[in-house]
């Protein structure tokens, strides 16, 4: 799987937070993103094929926060 940058990381924190993150900081963040990325697509991909689309929708992935969190 792709790695998210983190130089990504850091400007999303920068931008959201206006502090900056160690290289450190970044990379378990970004390790805690993937994972969480994974969990979502695979509820997507399965909402999706549930309902018969082999594309997901934004609907899809905003099911995920209403039925997992």
């Amino acid at each position: 799987m792709a790695s998210i940058p983190k130089a990504a990381i850091k400007k999303l924190i920068k931008e959201y937070a206006n502090v900056n993150i160690t290289e450190d900081g970044a990379a378990a963040l970004g390790k805690i993103l993937e994972r969480k990325a994974r969990s979502i697509s695979r509820y997507a991909v399965k909402n999706a094929k549930k309902q018969g689309r082999a594309k997901i929708t934004k609907d899809d992935v905003n099911k995920y926060v209403i039925d997992c969190e």
